[in-house]
């Protein structure tokens, strides 16, 4: 998969000419004229939601427990290192992550109700020229996808983390966490897509700059510590037995393995996953909509993943981590929770925690009802419309059983999550290679 993943991400990147470089500046651009409601067209759109409510619901499901547990399980896995891997995924994953959403534009199609519905099944199915082959990825996606959403990273994982982390802060059982997040996604994922697109452009940005603001308090107060830190990161990234002092048994292949794995848990980029949010967009240019889709990656990896491995490398938290020895020391959101409380001034220290713990809830409430909206239309793809009220109770059902999975049971939830990611990546970047010459066509042809 890290071969894989690296190589369709170069390919994408050469095939577009560097396209996360050369369009940054319009992509922001567009994501902050979408931020201020500003249209670029007084036309009637194919799609349901706008398409900065678009980048919202794929970020919703992006910046999740991913940027909190996730970052913490990477570093405790493969020690500080594992966050140069994650940078440089995302890298590579701005043009993979481009990509997907410039083919779920082309190969979007309308469904029974009148939605929008678009991503890797469809592009697979109807894109690939090799026909038998195209239907067959189409139907692994859909069907790794669905998994995923029900079972993986798209929620137990979620709830999971949701649980430790309050009662890591809190002390509260992880039922009572786990009935009251049940609760408040089925409200929301009742009402669809629409529904799931207003409450991520409000809530995304929001927990955003909330985190945002509590790792900035840390790295202020160790703002000396900075270079070393980033230091700390990159050379352990390359030998990181020299960089822990050789104890703790991680190689460089750990740190790359933990450090890709987490990366995608995080940005998702190469999953196939945003494009289906990307695919829901009112737009007509599917250039555009691949710039939007990109600054997902950036936004997720490259800003809100660093806070969190700077927080626990400033902090020097990481010393506490398991580094692979079981029942030993702090490995998830417990790791986070504790870099924030020690590397908070003493006089709001009690805080830190705090901040961590509200951060887990929103984000990872988010990303349910993002992933509901996933596993959606991936069902759809394969039984039609029928099967959304069956696949929204099926949903809710294994969220509240996800949260009761914590002890010695939470790496199952983790290994599982890393399976479901692999299989619906694979599927998806062969169809991205094969396409490949096709979103290089689409973006030369460009007139934006």
């Amino acid at each position: 998969m890290v071969v894989l993943l690296f190589g369709t991400g170069l390919l994408l990147t050469w095939t577009t000419r560097f396209v996360q470089v050369r369009h940054l500046g319009r992509s922001i651009r567009l994501v902050l004229r979408g931020a201020v409601h500003k249209a670029d067209s007084d036309q009637p759109l194919e799609g349901d939601i706008t398409p900065y409510q678009a980048l919202m619901t794929a970020l919703s499901a992006t910046v999740g427990n991913g940027n909190i547990a996730g970052v913490a399980t990477a570093i405790a896995a493969g020690g500080p290192g594992a966050a140069f891997w994650m940078w440089i995924t995302a890298i590579f994953g701005m043009a993979t992550k481009y990509s997907e959403a410039v083919l779920a534009i082309l190969y979007r199609q309308q469904m029974e109700d009148g939605t929008m519905a678009g991503g890797p099944m469809y592009y697979c199915r109807d894109g690939i020229p090799q026909k038998q082959l195209g239907k067959f990825l189409g139907g692994m996606f859909a069907i790794c996808g669905a998994a995923t959403a029900l079972i993986g990273t798209g929620n137990m994982f979620q709830s999971q983390s949701m649980a430790l982390a309050v009662r890591e802060q809190f002390g509260a059982p992880p039922w009572l966490t786990g009935l009251l997040i049940s609760i408040l996604v089925g409200l929301v994922i009742l009402g669809g897509i629409r529904r799931i697109g207003a409450v991520a452009e409000r809530l995304v940005p929001t927990m955003i700059l909330f985190y945002f603001g509590g790792a900035l308090l840390v790295i202020l107060t160790h703002i000396d510590k900075v270079p070393q830190a980033l230091w700390l990161i990159v050379s352990s990234a390359f030998s990181p037995q020299a960089a822990m002092g050789g104890a703790v048994g991680i190689g460089i292949q750990q740190a790359i393995r933990f450090g890709v794995a987490r990366g995608i848990l995080s940005n998702e980029s190469g999953l196939g996953s945003a494009a289906i949010a990307h695919g829901a967009a009112r737009t007509r240019n599917p250039v555009a909509q691949g710039g939007i889709a990109m600054m997902g990656t950036f936004i997720d990896t490259i800003i809100v993943c660093t806070l969190t491995a700077l927080t626990i490398t400033l902090s020097e938290a990481y010393k506490s981590a398991t580094f692979m020895v079981e029942g030993i020391g702090l490995s998830g959101a417990d790791l986070t929770v504790t870099a924030f409380n020690t590397g908070m001034p003493e006089s709001v220290s009690g805080w830190g925690g705090t901040i961590v713990v509200c951060s887990s809830l929103v984000f990872g409430f988010t990303t349910l009802i993002g992933w509901s909206y996933y596993g959606q239309i991936c069902m759809e793809f394969l039984f039609g419309v029928k099967v959304v009220r069956p696949y929204r109770i099926s949903f809710v059902i294994l969220l509240f059983l996800g949260a009761l999975l914590t002890g010695h049971y939470a790496p199952i939830i983790t290994n599982l999550g890393d399976i479901c990611n692999a299989s619906m990546a694979f599927p998806n970047l062969i169809a991205l290679i094969l396409l490949s010459g096709h979103v290089a066509r689409v973006t030369r042809e460009d007139k934006g």
